[in-house]
């Protein structure tokens, strides 16, 4: 699972999308040997993948959970957050997983990200610091006003849960 290979990087990043948008990232723990930040691996990419920063490798048995920390805290701006999603490479091979997912990171939250992973397959995961363990993705948050209404306006759909996969009597 390796792939974030150490090196030092500025502390403030700019992801240049459509538009630019100013994060500001900063580092929880001095170390010698810092991971990267959370990075795009190709140019399409919509998520950032993150690293685990470990001190000691961390194994999770079948089933079993983890929270893993990532070495950085986030100043989002107002109106953004960053989802937390699994990695599909691993959860195809391994069954890692992200629970709580996509995990949201609010606007207003500054501690350490950390990943709460679950091992969905047979066979005990390890994971070792600066393994790409998820992906960030960076959107905006649309904040809602709610308006109780006696009743919804129909529509043609009719349930959920499957209901498309139900045939209809003609």
């Amino acid at each position: 699972m390796h792939g974030c290979l150490p090196h030092s990087e500025a502390l403030r990043l700019v992801y240049l999308m459509d538009d630019e948008l100013l994060v500001q990232i900063t580092r929880v723990r001095t170390v010698t040997d810092a991971l990267p930040t959370p990075r795009y691996m190709t140019a399409d990419a919509a998520g950032m993948d993150i690293c685990a920063d470990l001190s000691e490798d961390v194994t999770i048995p079948p089933l079993g959970r983890a929270l893993i920390p990532t070495g950085f805290a986030l100043a989002l701006p107002p109106g953004y957050e960053a989802q937390v999603r699994p990695r599909s490479g691993l959860a195809l091979r391994s069954g890692l997983t992200i629970l709580n997912s996509p995990g949201t990171i609010d606007a207003d939250y500054r501690d350490e990200v950390q990943i709460l992973v679950i091992n969905l397959g047979d066979q005990p995961i390890q994971i070792r610091r600066g393994d790409r363990i998820a992906q960030l993705v960076v959107a905006p948050v649309t904040r809602v006003h709610w308006e109780e209404v006696e009743r919804l306006e129909p529509t043609e759909r009719a349930g959920g849960f499957g209901h498309t996969d139900v045939k209809t009597k003609s």
